[in-house]
């Protein structure tokens, strides 16, 4: 068995090798190309715990080293840092630094998710993303009638069927170049409401009911 290390930034990796001793094996600078990292593991000891960082793009990476024989492990990378507590940081240091605390056992490691739900997490994960992007719509919509004091509508939801239909006569009262961009901010709130409806179908269909949920 031997210890890898990656020290991961967005285009490249640089990985350490080490035997259990402690001995560098080698060490080497991965242009981030699909299937380097694999071949570069390929000559490496099958079996062998690979050290990655919790960066943002750790999804491939993990999927290069579980292609390649060799057991990912995710680095809380804050914690490990600390753990090291180096003065000077070079792609090297942090390499050899996060070897050195496989080898004695105390490297912080969190959960890796298994590659079908890495997948799953994305719908849940888009449909937060269009929740925020309407809610800021939304937002707008209602200082647009504020500041025409026509923000008085009686109804629970502005956005309900209801209230979009009163909306639509409010926009008529407003002036000619604020109603037409009131009346695009609208349109886009009722196509991210279908892309969420889309989103959260889907997600039906995904995830199964859990007492937790």
């Amino acid at each position: 068995m031997e210890y890898i290390a990656f020290d991961a930034h967005k285009r490249y990796t640089l990985a350490s090798v080490a035997r259990p001793d402690g001995h560098v094996v080698r060490e080497q600078r991965i242009d981030h190309d699909r299937g380097a990292l694999r071949q570069f593991l390929e000559r490496c000891a099958p079996g062998s715990p690979v050290a990655v960082e919790t960066i943002g793009h750790w999804y491939w990476i993990v999927d290069e080293i579980e292609t390649a024989g060799c057991v990912p492990k995710l680095v809380h990378a804050r914690k490990a840092k600390l753990m090291m507590g180096q003065t000077n940081k070079t792609d090297r240091l942090d390499a050899r630094g996060l070897n050195l605390l496989q080898r004695n056992g105390t490297l912080p490691t969190v959960w890796i998710p298994p590659g079908e739900l890495r997948d799953q997490r994305e719908l849940p994960r888009a449909r937060m993303m269009l929740v925020r992007q309407r809610t800021q719509l939304k937002n707008r919509v209602h200082a647009t009638l504020a500041k025409y004091a026509l923000h008085d509508v009686d109804v629970t939801d502005l956005f309900g069927v209801r209230g979009r239909a009163l909306l639509r006569e409010r926009l008529a009262l407003l002036p000619e170049h604020t109603a037409y961009a009131t009346g695009r901010l609208l349109a886009q709130v009722e196509q991210l409401t279908r892309e969420v409806d889309g989103l959260e179908q889907r997600m039906t269909t995904v995830f199964k009911p859990t007492p937790a949920i």
